[in-house]
């Protein structure tokens, strides 16, 4: 994979949570994922999560002694060269949250914010790791990021700055502001604002779920104690999305297709 293929390119998402086990059967039942065991990961657990279709597509772990953090979920950008990437980071206002963490077979990672605040982290592939083909996401995939900020015109500056991505439409929501999609090969995200509601929340990034049958997803999220937040409701191009909270308070949203 080219170094332009792979920089910016997200790569995984992870979640840390307050019980491993509850969230992992929440998940399963509500997006179709299923949960292997990632056997590097010794001495802390860590599972994997992967697609209907069995491919890996993100992570579930316990959150660590001494992270004063509710649970999330994390986004994961790939870099040819993590060292290069965080200096770039940082030049443009950002900074680190974590030191840089090696896991054999996998790459190297550092978990960072932006200038606003957000929270993401990069990784560096090892050499041995597989190439895969940038593939428009499928069921059980990340399908759109969407960062709510204090500063959306500013965060577009720093992830085209960083990443190269590129903003490709600016949407005009009234009194909340200009909602900036930004984009690799095809669109991947949005970068708005965040609402007078929000204004105690820290700026952060929100990891939307693709699945196909949203109703019937939903009806799973409530028998599963999982809260709905906001919709469900039609997007511009006439998908559906609804806004969520998992059991152990992990933000969350899921996406379906125009049918």
């Amino acid at each position: 994979m080219s170094d332009t293929q792979l920089l910016g390119r997200p790569v995984w998402c992870e979640l840390l949570t307050t019980d491993v086990k509850a969230a992992e059967a929440f998940y399963t039942a509500v997006v179709g994922w299923t949960v292997a065991p990632f056997e590097g990961s010794l001495p802390d657990a860590y599972d994997i999560l992967k697609r209907p279709d069995g491919a890996g597509m993100g992570g579930v772990m316990k959150i660590p002694e001494g992270m004063n953090f509710p649970p999330h979920w994390v986004m994961y950008l790939g870099v040819p060269g993590l060292d290069d990437a965080v200096a770039h980071v940082k030049r443009l206002g950002g900074s680190t949250l974590s030191e840089v963490i090696e896991v054999p077979h996998v790459g190297r990672l550092q978990v960072l914010t932006d200038p606003q605040g957000a929270m993401f982290s990069v990784l560096e592939p090892a050499p041995s790791s597989p190439e895969t083909p940038e593939v428009r996401p499928v069921a059980g995939d990340v399908s759109w990021r969407e960062l709510y900020t204090t500063d959306a015109a500013a965060a577009v500056t720093f992830y085209a700055g960083v990443f190269g991505w590129r903003e490709t439409q600016a949407m005009d929501m009234g009194p909340m502001g200009k909602y900036h999609i930004v984009a690799r090969q095809w669109d991947i995200g949005g970068i708005m604002n965040k609402p007078k509601e929000m204004a105690q929340v820290p700026a952060n990034w929100g990891l939307y779920f693709m699945v196909d049958d949203l109703d019937g997803a939903i009806e799973r999220l409530k028998a599963g104690h999982g809260q709905v937040l906001n919709g469900p409701m039609e997007v511009p191009g006439g998908d559906r999305v609804v806004n969520c909270m998992d059991p152990q308070g992990a933000a969350f949203s899921l996406h379906s297709r125009k049918r």
